[in-house]
Order: C-alpha cells, then structure tokens, then sequence
C-alpha cells in the first residue's frame, strides 16, 4: 500500500481489514513508517525521548530497589549487581505493560510488545550504567547513604541515555518498539 493509499483510507477500514489487537498493532507500525508516529501525530523524536525516559525510569526504579535489597541482605558485588539488573529489566518491562494491561490486551499480546519494545534500549542502559559503577574506584563499597554510591549509578544513566534514544529512535522510525506502545498510551 502507498502511502497515499494507507492515508485514504479511514483508520476503522484498515483496522476492520486487519482485524482487532493484531490490526491496532499493525497499523500503528504502518503510521510510523509513514512519519505519523504516535496519538496525535506525536514527532518521531519526542516518541523516542519518551521511550528513553521510559526506560530510564525503569532501570533505575529497578536498580535502586536491587541495591537497597541487596544492601539489606549483606550481598556481595556479584549478587548485589545481578539482582539490580535482573529488576531493572522487570520494572521496564512493567512499566512498559501498563498501558497494554490498561488497553484490555491479554498477557499473551503483552509479553511479546514488550519485549520488542524494551529489551534493547534496557540492555544498553544496564550495561553502560553497570560498567560505569563497576568501573569508578569505590562505587561497590559505599553504602546507600554515600555519593560514592549515587554519583557513579546517576552518571551511568546519564552517559548510558543518547545511546538508548538513538536505539530508541531508529526503532520508532522503522515502526517497532515503542511506535506499537504508544499507541495504547492515555
């Protein structure tokens, strides 16, 4: 279909010819790949500091809570970096299903969005934000209380974030990822 095409027709005639959640999610793509990303014509690039910050929350809500659980128990660096990892991709996979729950999409249609959407924009805030505290003299050893501790996993988020967007970005302009999430957005 053209371009021209696709915008001629009405959204409830191609909806009705693709059918329910999967039609949605198809057409979303389609509106993305054409340049009208998002409710309301929403720029390419404020969909992509969307997802970013999206993400971002996430990975940090997730590492945090892994370090307070951490720090609580006494781990060590090793376990102490693997569940803060292991919850930072669950709270940006959360954060992400929200808005799909909300819309009445099963579980089945969620997992799979979500993980298109988030895996790759949450893998590179981790790894870049885990290699930074690893990497700065200290870091593992403060305690919560220490701006050891905050200023190395603050500036790994910080660093870690245009590499994210620029994932984020592509993803969006090609019709995956977050294109198909921000369409059951509210």
């Amino acid at each position: 279909m053209s371009h021209d095409e696709f915008h001629e027709r009405g959204a409830h005639e191609r909806q009705w010819h693709l059918g329910g959640v999967a039609g949605d999610a198809l057409i979303a793509q389609e509106e993305a790949r054409v340049g009208h990303a998002g409710r309301g014509g929403q720029s390419l690039n404020r969909l992509a500091v969307s997802a970013t910050n999206h993400c971002l929350t996430g990975c940090l809500t997730g590492e945090v809570t892994g370090m307070v659980i951490a720090t609580a128990f006494g781990w060590g660096d090793v376990a102490s970096i693997a569940v803060a990892l292991g919850l930072g991709f669950l709270f940006g996979y959360l954060l992400t299903s929200l808005p799909l729950f909300r819309a009445g999409l099963a579980l089945g249609a969620i997992v799979p969005i979500a993980l298109a959407a988030d895996t790759v924009s949450i893998a590179i805030m981790e790894f870049i934000d885990n290699l930074t505290f690893v990497l700065v003299p200290g870091a593992l050893e403060a305690g919560l209380g220490d701006l050891r501790f905050w200023l190395p996993l603050l500036g790994g988020f910080m660093i870690a974030w245009p590499f994210a967007f620029a994932v984020n970005h592509a993803m969006i302009g090609r019709g995956k990822g977050h294109a198909v999430v921000h369409e059951y957005h509210h």
